[in-house]
């Protein structure tokens, strides 16, 4: 599925089952419920916390996918290409940063190579 069909996918969703668009403000509340809902099982798989029983239940890719899913909900009611933003956000970085992070590569690959010794 593209970025463009997704969208699309949503919106036929919202359209045809869920009733209409919340509005921005809330979709951006939900996206901030749906982050920390991912904080946690990312918190509790790879960090320090314990998870208690039940908190690993949901998948990580569930959590990421309902982030995702607000996200495409805002683009859509605001107008925002998702595909076009994304392809303008890799330019600028690509640009920004093409210089910014020599240091750490040449860090990995110098202790890499003595790994390798």
């Amino acid at each position: 599925m593209t970025i463009k069909e997704a969208q699309q996918s949503v919106d036929a969703w919202i359209s045809d089952i869920g009733g209409g668009y919340f509005s921005e403000l809330t979709n951006m509340v939900l996206l901030t419920e749906e982050v920390g809902e991912l904080a946690r099982v990312i918190a509790r798989k790879y960090g320090d916390q314990i998870a208690k029983k039940g908190d690993l239940d949901r998948a990580l890719g569930e959590e990421l996918a309902d982030v995702l899913w607000v996200v495409i909900c805002l683009a859509n009611q605001t107008g925002t290409d998702l595909t076009e933003a994304l392809r303008e956000s890799m330019r600028k970085k690509l640009m920004r940063d093409a210089d910014r992070f020599a240091e750490r590569r040449n860090q990995r690959d110098s202790d890499s190579c003595q790994q390798d010794l």
